[in-house]
């Protein structure tokens, strides 16, 4: 197999050839159709995530065809199309577990951190994180639904029920989220960096009500505003946005420090919320009603041994919606 290696933070992907490995007790092995970069993915190449695993192949964004299957799995067949996402395995045992809970699990793995990922040709997963993906889509278009997708679906739910949301950062979390909320009947308020027209535009496109920078206050109050874009210093920006009782939700895995800001941000209940990983629920809910939505995904396409310019793209925002690996 040939995969895209990080030997060490900071450092660039290095194309590598691989021994093939087949797929242990309750592993299936898939052949890598195409794999999203995802923002997590840049804050693994940049060291911005406690205790990494190196080297690793970074990728949690899978969409693969299984050919090869381990002993105890049940269910699924060679050639079936399945989608990897970033919560790779959890322990089953410890208390968040046992409370359905497992997004919260004291002993996970994660695919491209802890488990080797989808920057590759080939990856193994254990059998019961991988989700049935159908024949509906193409391999590129599934994609970012496995993180971008799966985050702001469980993002969107604790943001609650109200009908105009802010989305602070609209890259491909955002994108796909703006088309689940206008099918809800809710109105999207999008925030960009200052000065981003294109994807103001772009965010009208998909159906905004409202679109500007994130140093500029929406014309109408609030009910909820989730972050996406990386950035501490828009928790409190949000905070003045939403209405009496609203949430601002911090999606990302990685956030910069949250500055100081006056008491009377947050009071009247409001509520500054965060959002860790996804349930194996959360992945068989959001997968099986997006194809009924109609969800279309913006994606720009990097030959894999190209990962580190689509990386570089990520980080500088030089394309629209989600980057998407092909081998």
């Amino acid at each position: 197999m040939k995969a895209m290696v990080l030997h060490k933070a900071r450092t660039p992907l290095e194309w590598t050839e691989l021994p093939d490995r087949r797929p242990g007790p309750d592993e299936i092995r898939v052949k890598v159709l195409a794999c999203g970069v995802c923002r997590t993915d840049l804050h693994v190449v940049d060291g911005e995530l406690p205790d990494p695993k190196y080297p690793i192949v970074p990728g949690h964004e899978i969409v693969g065809r299984i050919d090869a299957i381990g002993e105890r799995v049940d269910g699924m067949q060679i050639g079936e199309r399945v989608g990897i996402p970033w919560l790779g395995h959890t322990c089953g045992i410890c208390p968040y577990c046992r409370m359905n809970r497992e997004n919260l699990c004291d002993h996970p793995r994660f695919t491209g951190f802890t488990n080797d990922g989808g920057f590759a040709t080939a990856a193994i997963a254990d059998a019961r994180f991988a989700f049935p993906l159908g024949e509906v889509g193409s391999d590129v278009s599934l994609a970012p639904l496995l993180c971008a997708g799966l985050i702001g679906w469980r993002s969107l739910a604790i943001a609650g029920d109200g009908k105009k949301l802010g989305f602070y950062g609209f890259g491909a979390a955002a994108h796909i989220l703006t088309q689940v909320a206008r099918s809800q009947g809710r109105q999207v308020y999008a925030f960009t960096r200052k000065g981003d027209v294109k994807a103001q535009t772009f965010a009208r496109g998909l159906g905004a009500v409202w679109a500007g920078g994130s140093d500029e206050s929406p014309p109408d109050v609030l009910d909820a505003a989730i972050i996406f874009a990386p950035v501490g210093e828009l928790a409190p920006v949000a905070l003045a946005a939403v209405r009496k009782g609203g949430r601002v939700v911090c999606a990302g895995i990685h956030m910069s420090d949250i500055p100081g800001f006056p008491y009377r941000l947050l009071w009247e209940e409001r509520q500054l919320l965060s959002v860790a990983n996804l349930t194996r629920q959360d992945g068989l809910d959001f997968l099986t009603l997006a194809p009924k939505l109609g969800i279309v995904t913006k994606t720009t396409t990097y030959a894999l041994d190209d990962a580190n310019k689509a990386l570089a793209d990520l980080r500088a925002g030089r394309f629209e919606g989600a980057a998407v690996l092909t081998p």
